[in-house]
């Protein structure tokens, strides 16, 4: 193994806001193995989309990065130390929105307050309250699971977090109030350079707004990197039926009747006679959803700093 020079590890562990080697998460002696091998670099100042199927094992990363859980193998640094470290610095919005339930929202945002002295920001708590036409008095108990998704990303924003780790944050919004969230948490990352790690489903939302990209799949990340980076890294290729597609690598293929469409990372000039385009995010992330044989790819080059991902 090649020795990294201090100076180097130093500059990549500040710019890597979560980062994560041969990761792995089981449950119990002999119980499930949520997560194994979980290898990737997430660097600063990103929105990153965590996608996968019910069980991938996104909401035990997350866990895993807010220090919740322990690995059982491997490591995970956040912000550069271990994540009981970090943890002043970290935002975490789980997907069950945990909440004091005889407290009101008003007491809630004032418990936020004296848990994060000289780092508070009543102003952006009380906008996303606020904005909601939440009633301040009103106990957390009586709101509905969209209303208390709002408190919760309050507190977390509030908090004014260098991460913000959030497990499926919009699953209770309706769809203007995750628009106006959404827009919410991207002007938080433009302007205090925040870095937010979503799981979500709506993959179609995410394209928008997110630009990195973490796929969970088997336990590990399948499909890793820069958005950008990952779709000009594939094409859609539509060509007669019974074409040899070697020597690129096949994601996904269909035939139907007499013509074949397939998603495939390109190992050089594609023919002449094939119709080619780029992917959409969502077409990519099904590809690999429903190819579970297909090859993983993590270490796509990152075009802003020059390293692998």
């Amino acid at each position: 193994m090649t020795d990294t020079p201090t100076g180097q590890a130093d500059r990549r562990s500040a710019d890597s806001a979560l980062e994560a080697t041969a990761l792995g998460k089981r449950f119990g002696r002999r119980g499930r193995r949520a997560l194994h091998d979980c290898t990737f670099r997430l660097p600063t100042g990103r929105i990153c989309a965590v996608v996968g199927h019910n069980g991938a094992g996104k909401s035990t990363l997350l866990a895993l990065a807010a220090g919740l859980l322990a690995p059982t193998e491997g490591t995970v640094t956040v912000l550069g130390t271990t994540p009981a470290a970090a943890r002043a610095r970290v935002g975490f919005v789980a997907q069950d929105k945990p909440l004091y339930p005889q407290l009101t929202v008003a007491e809630t945002l004032r418990m936020g307050a004296d848990l994060n002295p000289g780092r508070w920001d009543t102003a952006t708590a009380d906008r996303i309250v606020t904005a909601g036409e939440l009633d301040p008095r009103a106990r957390i108990r009586s709101l509905s699971g969209g209303q208390r998704t709002r408190v919760a990303l309050a507190l977390a924003l509030g908090k004014r977090p260098e991460l913000l780790l959030m497990d499926e944050p919009m699953a209770d919004l309706d769809p203007l109030a995750r628009h106006e969230l959404m827009g919410t948490l991207m002007a938080q990352a433009a302007q205090h350079g925040t870095t937010i790690v979503m799981s979500s489903h709506v993959v179609a939302e995410l394209e928008d707004s997110c630009d990195h990209l973490l796929l969970i799949g088997g336990g590990r990340v399948r499909l890793g990197g820069e958005i950008d980076d990952l779709l000009a890294a594939h094409a859609r290729v539509s060509a007669p039926a019974h074409t040899d597609l070697a020597p690129h690598t096949v994601v996904e293929s269909r035939t139907t009747g007499r013509q074949l469409s397939a998603l495939i990372r390109p190992a050089g000039p594609l023919s002449e006679d094939w119709r080619t385009g780029t992917p959409t995010l969502e077409e990519l992330v099904l590809s690999y959803l429903r190819s579970p044989e297909a090859p993983d790819l993590t270490r796509v080059p990152d075009r802003t700093e020059g390293v692998a991902v």
